[in-house]
């Protein structure tokens, strides 16, 4: 298949009106397809004309657009289908007939030569009316073999440009598709397009077997959007195309994160993180292993083949629990900030503690780590060393905050109540000094670092002595009262080590 140029055919816009819950307004459609046309798809189905005024006013607004992808409407094997398709100033005609025994008996009542009439009748309608003319066979992947070549042959007879291959209800797997499109292509010398569904997660798959076997067109979705559970997502059947089959195509691949965002934002259908090709996860590592070799070799843990920028993407380094210090070095030194052996450690091993917390690590959170790690006096210089924090509170209970720590050597417990469990233990942190707590809170700040209830608490404080030296002082914990606790014993440690100092 290597430079084997295939054909995008794009059927976002019929088949999201199909998804349940998804609703376009004219407008929105429009976009899409300025949007599809600049992604470089070739062709797109802009709606079935015959549903609705609205429907049919969409496709001829699209189609007058001035795109340069082809503009094609839906339509069953009837003439007023058609006609409307016509109105529509689409320059090719999708029609379509069920061939299954199942969707014959019981959707339209048709015998199999009524069947093939229709669809001929159908095919030549279009072409005298000089439109181009597709032809797909609903059903096609459980209709019955010979009766499906014979319905093929007799549209392409009658003058048919392109013959659609459905599997409607997404029932084949991948060797049966190729088998059939293989047999079909024996048979047909116009181009087969192919129309996968995701019933079993095989539109994909399905897809690309169908263009190694002769296909020479594909349909897809962005998103894989569609009716149940959805269609061949262009996103994924292209990118295996380009970077895995090495086949050609027209699609312009940096701009498909950029469309799958606008299609989430108009359907509102959110894509798990871990989507392929343009999920938020598809370019990220956490693993310590995985992290330090992507930022050495890209290659070691990522395809090598497609990378983040061919699709529009970019790479993250993600932080948690798996993370390690060259990924925690990396981050940091890509926003300017520069530490220590020892204060990777310490920032490293926070960003553990508070993701095995289930909190996600954010860049804001590891910048609020790091500049409270970095903000402290070093540990030879420490006058108070923090043992432990308990703290009492509700609605009956006066707060009340007990403090343990080590003060040159000695250990120094403190219990004060406060009017809430915060105050309780500032008071308590101040008390461990005793006599030499000369220092005044200048300033005091908390900050949500994020959104959400597990939001790191972001604490800043400003400390005066009574010679007017201040310092400043800060500490990021997902425990709002543990936060304001280390950075004033963060504030107390730095004034203290000044005071020596001068």
């Amino acid at each position: 298949m290597k430079n084997k140029k295939v054909t995008v055919f794009d059927t976002t816009l019929r088949d999201g009106e199909q998804t349940p819950g998804v609703s376009l307004t004219s407008a929105q459609k429009l976009e899409i397809a300025c949007q599809l046309d600049k992604l470089g798809v070739d062709i797109i189905e802009a709606g079935f004309p015959i549903s609705s005024e609205g429907d049919k006013d969409s496709v001829k607004s699209i189609s007058n657009a001035g795109l340069d992808l082809e503009v094609c409407g839906l339509a069953r094997v009837l003439k007023k289908d058609i006609d409307a398709c016509f109105d529509s100033d689409v320059g090719l005609v999708h029609t379509f007939v069920p061939t299954s025994e199942v969707q014959r008996t019981y959707t339209i009542k048709k015998s199999q030569e009524e069947v093939i009439q229709m669809a001929v009748e159908a095919v030549q309608y279009i072409k005298d009316n000089g439109r181009k003319c597709m032809f797909s066979a609903m059903d096609a992947t459980r209709t019955e073999p010979e009766y499906l070549i014979e319905v093929f042959k007799a549209v392409q007879e009658a003058g048919c440009d392109i013959i659609n291959v459905p599997d409607t209800v997404g029932v084949m797997v991948p060797s049966a598709m190729y088998r059939q499109i293989k047999d079909i292509a024996a048979e047909i010398t116009i181009p087969i397009d192919v129309h996968c569904h995701n019933d079993f997660g095989l539109a994909v798959a399905n897809s690309l077997m169908a263009v190694e076997a002769g296909a020479s067109q594909v349909q897809v979705t962005i998103n894989g959007i569609g009716e149940r559970a959805g269609n061949a997502d262009l996103s994924q059947t292209v990118m295996s195309l380009t970077s895995i089959y090495g086949a050609k195509t027209n699609i312009r691949t940096e701009y498909l994160v950029e469309t799958s965002k606008m299609i989430e934002n108009y359907t509102g259908i959110r894509l798990p993180p871990n989507t392929p090709v343009v999920g938020q996860n598809a370019f990220s590592h956490e693993s310590g292993i995985h992290s330090q070799g992507v930022l050495e070799k890209s290659d070691t843990f990522e395809p090598g083949i497609m990378t983040p920028e061919m699709v529009g993407h970019r790479r993250r380094i993600v932080l948690g629990k798996h993370t390690g210090k060259h990924a925690v070095k990396q981050s940091l030194e890509s926003a300017g900030i520069i530490s220590n052996d020892k204060q990777l450690d310490e920032i490293v091993s926070r960003i553990k503690e508070i993701a095995n917390k289930g909190k996600q690590i954010t860049d804001a959170d590891l910048y609020a780590v790091a500049s409270a790690v970095l903000g402290k006096a070093s540990s030879e210089d420490e006058l108070i060393k923090l043992k432990e924090v308990s703290v009492m509170t509700g609605n009956i209970l006066t707060p009340t905050a007990v403090v343990k720590a080590d003060i040159e050597g000695k250990e120094i417990i403190a219990a004060k109540t406060g009017v809430g469990p915060v105050d309780a233990a500032l008071k308590a942190v101040r008390d461990i000094l005793g006599e030499s707590n000369h220092f005044r809170l200048q300033e005091f700040r908390i900050d949500a670092i994020t959104g959400g209830a597990d939001a790191l608490a972001d604490v800043y404080i400003g400390l005066e002595n009574e010679k007017g030296r201040i310092v400043t002082a800060r500490s990021a914990n997902p425990d709002i009262v543990m936060a304001s606790v280390e950075a004033l014993v963060n504030a107390m440690n730095l004034l203290y080590k000044r005071e020596e100092k001068n």
